[in-house]
């Protein structure tokens, strides 16, 4: 069990669609394939011509609101997060933007490995 030091706040998990994770209900996953596929979104059954294409992307995204902006907004915010932190492969566990586990798909196993490292460092 992980100790209830480790505070969802303080957890990350950066992953994308073909790296599913098993999180637990309080922890942040970001998934950092999330603004393609709202790009994907927006770019869906357009037409040749640019200018009629810009006209419907347009619309797209005014129809979206501030949601759509929220969504988009907070999908290139995690790549940046991702980039600042150093994130070299996914999934990565991130413990107080200090501690990482790559590879491993079960968060709270992640956690664990974490725990039992610091436990171990002086």
């Amino acid at each position: 069990m992980v100790s209830a030091h480790v505070q969802a706040a303080d957890v990350l998990v950066f992953t994308d669609q073909w790296h599913p994770v098993e999180a637990l209900d309080n922890v942040r996953v970001i998934h950092l394939d999330a603004a393609a596929e709202i790009e994907a979104e927006l770019e869906s059954g357009l037409p040749a011509d640019p200018q009629q294409a810009a006209a419907i992307v347009r619309q797209r995204m005014d129809d979206g609101g501030n949601n759509f902006q929220a969504r988009l907004a907070t999908a290139y915010q995690g790549v940046v997060d991702a980039w600042s932190l150093g994130i070299t492969k996914i999934p990565a566990i991130v413990v107080d933007e200090r501690y990482v586990v790559y590879g491993d798909a079960d968060v709270s196993r992640a956690l664990a490995s974490i725990e039992a490292y610091k436990r171990d460092q002086p």
